[in-house]
């Protein structure tokens, strides 16, 4: 194996990962595909852990970038008791945030290795590419001039987070997009697009941080000097490129409608399914 080689393979990955975590177009699907064409000269079982623990440096470009609003602590005192040491929005935002990644939790949790086994493949993919990006379209034109009801993710109440975590639950099927499944739920449920994203990245910290969590004890502690320096190439790149595309995106947004990224996932997937076809 080159090691040097490998490192720059995981660079790219870093950068789709970056890239493509935070806007709603699909980051495993991109990964599955990226992998298609630049295959990493690794074994399968640290590719399957490769492609989710990568996350893990999208999680921290969210957590640098929103630390204010999401570290629930204050400089309290002794008198006012446990409240006082606490920021109550913030904690209150965090509560939202646990409903909201329930129903990925209760359906991922106990089928995560059929799921690998039976949908992580291209064909399924190009499908959900198009499906969703059908759906992008749709529905901001349903929405059109609509003003939204929620603007600020403070104002997303338990009820809708819950019912945004059942659309989060339709991303276990690879090519669906995470991000794309919450936002689409978010904006369906009432909220501006910014609102809708902001919660989106927050309910990334606990869902990325668990899937990672089960895909190391999966793959084992034992890794080799290779195979951890090449995933921390990948998920400081994930990191460094994320710090960009979420700034990029949220000032996008805020002008802009998500009809762009469905045409884009509508190309892409016929674009990948006529490959498979010829292939």
């Amino acid at each position: 194996m080159n090691l040097m080689m490998e490192m720059l393979k995981a660079v790219l990955f870093g950068i789709v990962e970056g890239v493509t975590e935070w806007l709603p177009i699909s980051s495993t699907g991109h990964m599955i595909l990226l992998d298609e064409f630049i295959h990493m000269q690794m074994s399968d079982a640290f590719m399957e852990m490769f492609n989710v623990v990568i996350q893990l440096g999208a999680i921290m470009a969210v957590v640098l970038l929103y630390f204010p609003k999401l570290w629930p602590f204050v400089r309290g005192s002794r008198e006012g008791g446990l409240l006082s040491w606490l920021r109550m929005d913030t904690v209150m935002l965090w509560l939202k945030v646990v409903v909201a990644i329930l129903p990925s939790a209760v359906i991922g949790l106990p089928l995560d290795d059929w799921f690998d086994a039976h949908l992580h493949n291209a064909p399924v993919v190009a499908a959900m590419l198009i499906l969703y990006g059908v759906a992008f379209i749709l529905v901001e034109r349903r929405q059109g001039s609509r003003t939204a009801k929620v603007t600020d993710v403070d104002g997303i109440s338990f009820r809708m987070a819950l019912a945004i975590g059942f659309f989060q639950a339709l991303s276990l099927v690879p090519g669906t997009s995470r991000s794309g499944a919450t936002i689409l739920g978010g904006v369906l449920m009432g909220c501006s697009r910014a609102a809708a994203s902001e919660l989106s990245f927050f309910m990334a910290i606990p869902t990325m941080a668990g899937a990672s969590l089960i895909k190391v004890l999966k793959f084992g502690l034992a890794f080799t000097g290779a195979e951890l320096l090449i995933l921390l190439v990948g998920c400081v790149t994930a990191f460094a490129v994320s710090l960009l595309a979420i700034r990029t995106f949220m000032g996008y947004i805020r002008k802009n409608s998500f009809t762009a990224f469905g045409w884009y996932r509508i190309i892409l997937g016929a674009l990948v399914a006529l490959y498979f076809i010829v292939k």
